[in-house]
């Protein structure tokens, strides 16, 4: 305990114009800015004077820690005194034992307030989740599992049991634990969109709320499709004979198979813009087309090929050094 009066050199019965004289007297020798060796002291005097002249800390002080005027109050200020309690208390006859008892109560309980901790908010938890294109687009569920701090059961947080360190959490006060979420995401979903679960983050502190966990999403390309800003690219492979005669080709997509107009003689490398029809509504699919031969070929597929070959009379090379690019 800290005695305030033996600090600024006055006792319980100086007055506030005392006080005050013997606070600017010290303050004006170890103020940092005169004495730079003084900092701590000066902290002290100023803590001092804040609460000794303050009647309402002065008071509770002075009751909390024992301090009594010894002076013999004069009639004038014995009756100024009154005035003051009159103005101060609600009642009018002399403060009673339990009175007393509970005004001590109520300043412990407004200490008690003052040093109580402050509601701390948990913090957040950031994820990632990878999911396909086909999943973006009509939306899916995940199970993941997260890390999670709680408040330990044991000492409520409070990190201490009976003056020992609490055994089930070492003193940490809290207890971390691999919690499984469902994570609903929806379709149509952006690639690196952020979702957020409400107070499914870390545990608050002193009564305060939950932090929040974030999912971030990140969608896989595949082998024939990728991302292109909001839109997406589509290679689809056609055949020799689709190129040159032209065809309907039907193409699957996120919301069922799309039709797609090949035009005769269509170059590989060859690209059709399908507007809204990529993940999201403003988003387009753009495919390119891609002339491949089948894997394999009937014999009379390969007949027809040799045929083709004889019926050829165009060198479709001769003219290569002569382009311009």
């Amino acid at each position: 305990m800290k005695n305030y009066y033996s600090i600024l050199g006055v006792s319980p019965d100086s007055t506030k114009a005392e006080i005050k004289a013997a606070y600017r007297k010290l303050a004006r020798k170890y103020h940092p800015d005169v004495n730079p060796d003084g900092a701590k002291t000066f902290k002290e005097i100023s803590e001092a004077y804040e609460t000794l002249s303050d009647e309402k800390k002065k008071l509770q002080y002075d009751t909390i820690n024992g301090f009594f005027s010894t002076k013999t109050e004069t009639k004038t200020s014995s009756k100024k005194a009154d005035e003051e309690y009159k103005k101060s208390s609600p009642q009018s006859e002399p403060i009673k034992k339990h009175d007393f008892s509970k005004k001590i109560n109520e300043i412990f309980e407004e200490f008690g307030k003052k040093n109580k901790p402050k509601p701390l908010r948990g913090e957040d938890i950031f994820e990632e989740i990878s999911i396909s294109m086909q999943e973006a687009a009509n939306g899916t569920t995940r199970i993941i599992n997260v890390l999670h701090s709680t408040e330990c059961t044991h000492c409520k947080g409070r990190k201490f049991i009976n003056g020992a360190i609490c055994p089930k959490c070492n003193g940490t006060g809290e207890k971390s634990e691999h919690r499984k979420i469902s994570v609903k995401i929806p379709k149509n979903i952006k690639n690196g969109a952020k979702l957020r679960l409400h107070s499914e983050g870390q545990c608050g502190k002193n009564g305060g709320k939950n932090g929040d966990l974030y999912i971030k999403i990140k969608i896989q390309p595949n082998s024939n499709m990728k991302f292109d800003g909001n839109n997406i690219i589509y290679n689809v492979p056609i055949t020799p004979f689709e190129a040159v005669l032209g065809a309907n080709i039907s193409i699957p997509s996120f919301n069922g198979n799309i039709n797609l107009k090949i035009p005769a003689k269509t170059k590989s490398g060859q690209k059709f813009r399908l507007t809204g029809q990529g993940i999201q509504k403003f988003s387009d699919l753009i495919v390119i087309v891609h002339i491949e031969i089948p894997s394999s070929l009937s014999d009379d597929e390969i007949k027809l090929y040799e045929k083709l070959r004889k019926l050829s009379s165009q060198n479709i090379r001769e003219n290569l050094l002569n382009e311009q690019s």
